[in-house]
């Protein structure tokens, strides 16, 4: 009987660890200017059927193959099943030529499973 349980358990766990989840989607609501830096305004949206909970963005902002400027936001976000949140990034630059891409890796807590996404998304220039 231990034997079976065991086995089922295997399988459950199996199946549970090799579901794919779609990543979080990105997506650049605007830019806010101050003197010396701006915030962009990015959406991350849930996919997944269940809550996420957003822990880190690991970020690098670049035009033109160069890197304007790279960093680290903590996060300590729940976002619902099918929801979205605002998260702020900061962006130190003077000026940038052309269009601005945000690149990174999201990490996340997925049904207590550590998950990292690659994520991007275009800065409309203004």
């Amino acid at each position: 009987m231990l034997r079976v349980v065991v086995v089922a358990a295997a399988v459950v766990l199996g199946t549970i660890g090799c579901t794919s989840t779609k990543a979080p989607e990105l997506r650049v609501l605007g830019v806010r200017e101050s003197l010396r830096t701006e915030t962009v305004f990015v959406q991350v949206t849930n996919p997944a059927k269940r809550p996420m909970r957003l822990t880190k963005l690991e970020y690098t902002f670049a035009s033109q193959g160069a890197t304007l400027s790279e960093g680290e936001v903590p996060l300590w976000r729940e976002v619902p099943a099918g929801a979205a949140v605002v998260v702020e990034v900061p962006l130190d630059l003077d000026a940038a030529e052309g269009a601005v891409t945000l690149r990174g890796k999201l990490t996340t807590e997925l049904d207590e499973i550590v998950r990292i996404f690659s994520v991007s998304a275009q800065v409309k220039p203004q």
